[in-house]
């Protein structure tokens, strides 16, 4: 791993952190798979360009990772490097009605910050447990709002190593698809723009918002979020539920008896565990209601 070398010059360069031969079950909210070669703590849109110039270069594979909350590692790990947009690449700034971010603000964060600014439109993403890199680029939503409809001008890398600046809209998207899940370009800032209201008022939706999903889905066990995409005509946690299916489990991974949208992990799943139990549940769903479910979690390859 000659290329190793170089790497290290970039994170001293950048003032980056980089761990070799790193374990990527605390990186993920599922708490499963193996290690990658090497985690680069990412801090600036400058970095990531020198990074993906010189990783690519030298023809070395790399992914990129948020919060690690819509993935599944295997369990043999990742054989390439990660690069981590996170808590070091999370800064926010106000102008007006609009927000900065870097991509690896948590939506959380980002949430609580247009409140205490008196600012409306994401009160339903409170509470998605990703950083907003990783809502634009899979258009993360929830109770029927979705990162698009508030995203309007993004900061990208290219598969060269440059920086691009352009506007984004509706058409840049669909259902849990962006245009950059056909690239490898990586999303680096977004803005979104928002609209004034009551802080108060904002504070107590987000509080139902979060209510709700206290009330419904497992936040307490380790997984992926929502593991199957929407059918057209109908929704998953329906299907597997109509099919008796909570409960159902294959070694440490169990389908959700609190939301059977959710597959968990109860402590000691491994990755082929869950692969095995969506595959039998999917089987099961196609069998007996003729829906197709498609995986919702990037699988880490």
């Amino acid at each position: 791993m000659a290329y190793i070398e170089g790497l290290k010059i970039i994170c001293e360069k950048h003032d980056c952190r980089m761990m070799l031969n790193c374990s990527l079950r605390e990186y993920t909210t599922f708490k499963i798979g193996g290690p990658c070669k090497a985690l680069i703590n990412v801090n600036s849109t400058e970095c990531i360009c020198d990074l993906v110039e010189y990783l690519n270069a030298n023809n070395v594979k790399y992914t990129v990772i948020g919060r690690g909350s819509n993935i599944i590692v295997p369990d043999e790990g990742y054989d390439g490097i990660v690069l981590l947009l996170g808590h070091d690449f999370a800064y926010m700034s106000l102008s007006g009605n609009t927000i900065r971010c870097e991509a690896g603000a948590l939506l959380a964060s980002i949430c609580v910050f247009a409140q205490q600014n008196g600012l409306s439109g994401m009160e339903n993403l409170f509470g998605i447990p990703g950083t907003l890199g990783g809502a634009l680029y899979m258009n993360a939503g929830a109770y029927g709002s979705e990162i698009s409809d508030i995203a309007i001008r993004v900061i990208y890398v290219d598969n060269k190593g440059i920086a691009i600046k352009r506007d984004i809209s509706k058409a840049d998207f669909s259902y849990r698809h962006s245009v950059f899940m056909d690239t490898k370009d990586i999303v680096a800032e977004v803005r979104v723009s928002l609209t004034p209201d009551d802080p108060d008022a904002i504070k107590a939706r987000m509080n139902e918002c979060m209510e709700k999903r206290r009330s419904k889905q497992p936040l307490d066990r380790p997984s992926a979020g929502s593991t199957f995409k929407r059918p057209d005509g109908s929704y998953a946690s329906l299907l597997i539920e109509q099919c008796g299916l909570k409960g159902m489990s294959v070694g440490g991974a169990q389908v959700s008896e609190k939301h059977s949208g959710f597959i968990i992990n109860t402590g000691y799943a491994s990755c082929n565990d869950v692969l095995e139990l969506c595959s039998q549940v999917a089987d099961i769903v196609k069998e007996k209601t003729g829906y197709s479910l498609e995986l919702e979690p990037v699988i880490l390859r």
